[in-house]
């Protein structure tokens, strides 16, 4: 991933890598261009990852019902006491990053609860890490760690919830399949930074619409 964008895995797991280069999209992962590709293009590099970030969604996405399956390490200092809503929307965000760990993991998101927590919108940069990813022969190893947050509930017709938090990447590597050694990256990318999210609740169901990493470390 040549220039951090999103929040894709690109971003994620190797953000930082062009923090330079890191430039919001207007809305959707990079939308191929804003979504702040801020937040995942750090992954890709070198032609992997190209995307993460973030994403507003639309009416017509709509969650599937598997259980995620994978797990990306929470910060233990985590915690939902901030009430109900605090915790379903922290649930669902951590939901939808154990179901990206587990897709990038083997560059392909089948099998896995992607569309359980994230709405299509969300999740356009990322298939499309998936595919760069496939073709560089690359996957991930490891996990991130994350701190998450909810900073903001609002009630209203279609309840909105915002997340803050810290995404540390030293123990998510970007690897080379065939070789099983871990693809070089920039020295200057972020190792940890500080990302957004926006959730909705449709019906009873938290997603996540929008993902957005920050040029700022934590």
């Amino acid at each position: 991933m040549p220039e951090a964008g999103c929040i894709g895995l690109s971003n994620r797991v190797a953000r930082g890598v062009n923090v330079t280069a890191a430039r919001p999209r207007s809305s959707g992962l990079n939308s191929a261009a804003v979504r702040a590709r801020k937040h995942v293009t750090a992954l890709l590099v070198a032609g992997a990852l190209l995307a993460l970030a973030s994403c507003s969604d639309s009416d017509s996405d709509a969650p599937s019902s598997k259980p995620s399956t994978t797990s990306a390490a929470v910060s233990p200092s985590v915690s939902a006491t901030a009430g109900t809503e605090d915790a379903a929307a922290l649930a669902a965000y951590t939901s939808s990053w154990d179901a990206q760990v587990e897709a990038y993991s083997k560059a392909s998101e089948a099998g896995t609860d992607l569309k359980k927590n994230t709405t299509l919108r969300a999740l356009f940069d990322i298939e499309h890490d998936l595919e760069v990813m496939r073709k560089a022969g690359q996957v991930t190893t490891g996990k991130p760690v994350i701190s998450p947050k909810v900073v903001k509930v609002t009630d209203g017709k279609i309840p909105t919830a915002t997340v803050t938090d810290c995404i540390d990447t030293t123990h998510w590597i970007l690897t080379d399949k065939a070789s099983q050694k871990p693809v070089p990256l920039p020295t200057t990318r972020l190792i940890k930074y500080v990302s957004t999210a926006t959730l909705e609740k449709w019906g009873k169901t938290w997603m996540v619409t929008k993902l957005t990493a920050q040029e700022q470390s934590c």
